[in-house]
């Protein structure tokens, strides 16, 4: 596919680098020289230095011969514009980068009228995120699919949990529920497990389940905690606007500290049932003033990754409570997990998911589309959810008989509204969704999981 991308900032080099990698054709738009020939001379892409909502610009990048225009810049008119101009000179799909919360109850109309494919909001998803991980602390990590049918969570065990040294094929003697462990971290080395895989302690394991389902999960091995309602966050940025909202109306408590004045006030305004306060929220006797030790979740979500890494290391060592933070350099992420962080949220990596799943959807011709994709312990495996069509080559055979591909499980099949966790004798079947976690990468379709 020939994709355009429009700004090489933090997105717009994640995705240059996501989408080069599964061999589109990628040519990238910034108004900064140096930055097109670093990412060129890094990348296999083409580079033009220009405004990408320039007229002029569009067609030089052959617009008209584009199947996707990406539009990522940090001003969101300039985004929208190019979207605007892009679709009126021939490309065939436009995504835009959209953050400001004025036109968050817009975007539909925008959409519409604009004749935007999609439309993203960094902020917003992230906030999503970890307003789904507040609503079950238990989890590192909380992953949708189905609409909302299936859940993924990853959790660690520790030394006291009832699955230590329990072989997989064992996991229904003890849980009676629908549940299937799908993916293993150990150290630094990532498993898709079988039934003769056993479990240990300081394992990190995603957990497949129909919805109602995992809780009992969490709460048959000891490992559930309650929702977070007394939460404080320290950053008064556009995330931290969205999650409070998110949980002042789930009815949770929310104190948010930040040390710029006019921020504060704003926020005040926009969201009069929470505690605004301006000061430096790293300063440890301030925290400990306004109820670190009593809070249920601590969310570190500053301008700067180190500061959040740092709070969240302070805040692990004074509460009880869940922590998580953002942190958007991957090389930092990987940092803060070895220091016992657990819950890190990168909004470039979700904006970046979100579109690659995108263009698998759009790039797969074959009728059994990628309908969902989340990248799972790194990024080092993928889990997958497709639509079955017609053209599947073997539908109706138990799954036992079925020759995939190694590293590959099948976690769960939906069918009618009802979630299925399979067995061997389980059948794939045109209509269902089907959620497939691999180690492979760049699945466009179902079929490609077999030999």
């Amino acid at each position: 596919m020939r994709i355009i991308i429009v700004g090489n900032g933090k997105v717009g080099s994640t995705l240059a680098e996501q989408l080069s990698a599964e061999d589109h054709e990628i040519t990238i738009i910034d108004q900064n020289q140096q930055n097109v020939d670093n990412l060129v001379n890094q990348l296999d892409v083409m580079g033009i230095c220009g405004n990408g909502a320039s007229y002029r610009v569009l067609l030089e990048a052959e617009v008209s011969q584009a199947d996707l225009l990406i539009a990522c810049t940090n001003q969101d008119e300039i985004n929208l514009l190019c979207c605007l101009v892009a679709r009126k000179l021939g490309a065939k799909h436009t995504i835009a980068r959209v953050r400001n919360p004025e036109y968050s109850d817009q975007l539909v109309f925008m959409r519409d009228e604009l004749g935007l494919s999609m439309s993203i909001n960094p902020e917003r998803a992230a906030a999503s995120e970890l307003f789904k991980v507040l609503k079950f602390p238990s989890a590192i990590k909380i992953e949708t699919f189905s609409n909302n049918r299936v859940e993924m969570a990853e959790l660690k065990l520790r030394k006291e949990s009832k699955l230590c040294g329990v072989y997989l094929r064992d996991l229904h003697k003890l849980f009676k529920g629908r549940a299937l462990i799908c993916a293993v971290q150990r150290d630094t080395a990532v498993t898709i497990p079988d039934g003769n895989f056993m479990l240990q302690a300081g394992d990190k394991i995603n957990v497949i389940a129909p919805a109602g389902d995992m809780l009992d999960f969490f709460s048959a091995f000891g490992a559930i905690l309650p929702e977070a309602k007394n939460v404080m966050i320290i950053g008064g940025g556009r995330i931290s606007f969205y999650l409070s909202r998110m949980l002042l109306e789930n009815g949770a408590k929310v104190k948010i500290i930040d040390i710029d004045p006019r921020r504060c006030d704003q926020l005040a305004r926009l969201l009069p049932r929470a505690m605004v306060i301006c000061g430096d929220g790293t300063d440890q006797d301030l925290l400990d003033e306004e109820g670190l030790r009593d809070a249920d979740a601590v969310v570190a979500l500053t301008g700067v990754d180190e500061e959040n890494i740092i709070l969240s290391l302070y805040a692990q060592s004074h509460t009880e409570g869940k922590v998580l933070a953002k942190v958007n350099r991957p090389s930092l992420a990987a940092i803060a997990e070895t220091t016992g962080l657990e819950s890190i949220i990168s909004p470039r990596a979700l904006v970046a998911n979100m579109i690659v799943r995108y263009v698998r959807a759009m790039h797969n011709s074959m009728g059994s589309n990628v309908e969902t994709l989340h990248r799972l312990v790194g990024g080092q495996v993928e889990a997958l959810e497709f639509r079955v069509s017609d053209s599947f080559p073997a539908m109706n055979i138990e799954l036992k008989d079925l020759n995939l591909k190694p590293n590959i499980l099948i976690a769960s099949i939906s069918r009618e509204g009802k979630t299925i966790v399979p067995g061997g004798r389980d059948v794939i079947m045109k209509g269902d969704r089907v959620i497939v976690v691999t180690a492979h990468h760049s699945f466009d379709d179902l079929s490609e999981i077999l030999r």
